[in-house]
């Protein structure tokens, strides 16, 4: 609010484009909100706690974080709608580990955007570029796991 108020008084005009901008995206981004409400419902419903517990709960070990890595490398979704999502794995008897994994790895690997990178990059560093990330995501989720 203050930087809004910072903005106004500095230069009105380009603070009113800066807010009908964030509004747009706000609009384009409600349709994929939906969609993941309409998806952690649908998990919530149709996989009972117990699923969710045995495949990415504690006792399900390296294999349970190694598995949610790899969907949230996978999936494409903005960062901040994600956090509901892992909130409701967490609940679900998911593991801190493995929701750690999920949100590094869906925020670290660009599996939507490796063609783009290939392009740009080269196959060769694409390629190594993500790997690496996946294996610090990894990492980093172990690390969220003993310290949490």
């Amino acid at each position: 609010v203050v930087a809004l108020l910072m903005a106004f008084i500095k230069d009105k005009d380009k603070a009113i484009k800066s807010l009908k901008m964030a509004g747009k995206s706000f609009i384009r981004m409600l349709p994929m909100v939906f969609i993941i409400i309409i998806i952690i419902g649908l998990l919530l419903g149709f996989v009972p706690p117990a699923q969710i517990s045995r495949f990415v709960g504690d006792q399900s070990g390296i294999g349970g974080v190694l598995l949610i890595g790899i969907v949230g490398a996978i999936m494409h979704i903005p960062a901040l709608l994600s956090f509901p999502l892992a909130a409701s794995l967490l609940e679900s008897g998911a593991s801190v580990t493995a929701v750690a994994a999920f949100i590094t790895t869906l925020t670290m690997i660009g599996t939507i955007t490796l063609p783009l990178e290939i392009k740009e990059l080269g196959k060769k560093m694409a390629l190594l570029r993500n790997g690496m990330s996946f294996v610090i995501a990894i990492i980093i989720a172990l690390i969220m796991g003993v310290i949490l």
